[in-house]
């Protein structure tokens, strides 16, 4: 009779686990996320690259044309150059992103993920922070140095640029984000 028994209780268990309802891994919601999130931060600096690439503005001046653009700044050159980069960087760490979806508890290709999350942040930032200087300067001017205030004339180059930045900004906080979601999957894992 008790091996009757343990037999029924071992055959009710396996049947019981067949039948109890699959909860996704913990990690599978974040990764949803995380892959949404470099959608965002991907539109935002493909946007800010695109509006800086194409900014140019000619004024007649003194019966002469005066053209602007963006190229005409090297540090508008480097703040592209970021941009860009950042924008292709976002598209190939999209099919990591896509390869957590499957693989929830990957965590050597997170870690490395969280590392060019980092580099990446840190071109990003230092790109839109020079390209910020710049641009406060364009719509400011400094009185001391006497540099006048070029936004009064390049009206339209400083609202792209400016619209610009808002661009590469919203993909540094994106990124911030980014790197502490990733931080929570690996400890989750």
């Amino acid at each position: 009779m008790p091996k009757v028994d343990a037999a029924r209780e071992d055959a009710v268990s396996e049947v019981s686990e067949d039948n109890a309802p699959k909860t996704p891994p913990p990690n599978k919601g974040i990764s949803k996320i995380d892959f949404a999130m470099r959608i965002i931060a991907f539109i935002s600096t493909l946007g800010s690259t695109i509006a800086l690439g194409t900014t140019n503005q000619t004024l007649h001046f003194l019966e002469q044309f005066v053209r602007l653009k963006s190229r005409d700044f090297p540090t508008f050159t480097f703040f592209f150059v970021t941009n860009a980069t950042t924008t292709a960087y976002l598209v190939i760490s999209l099919l990591l992103s896509i390869f957590h979806i499957f693989k929830s508890n990957a965590k050597v290709t997170r870690i490395v993920l969280i590392i060019l999350d980092m580099i990446i942040l840190t071109l990003l930032t230092s790109g839109a922070s020079a390209a910020a200087a710049i641009v406060h300067l364009a719509h400011k001017g400094n009185a001391q140095t006497n540099w006048v205030s070029i936004c009064k004339q390049y009206g339209s180059f400083c609202e792209r640029v400016s619209g610009s930045l808002a661009g590469s900004f919203i993909g540094v906080l994106v990124l911030m984000m980014l790197i502490i979601l990733s931080t929570i999957a690996l400890s989750k894992s």
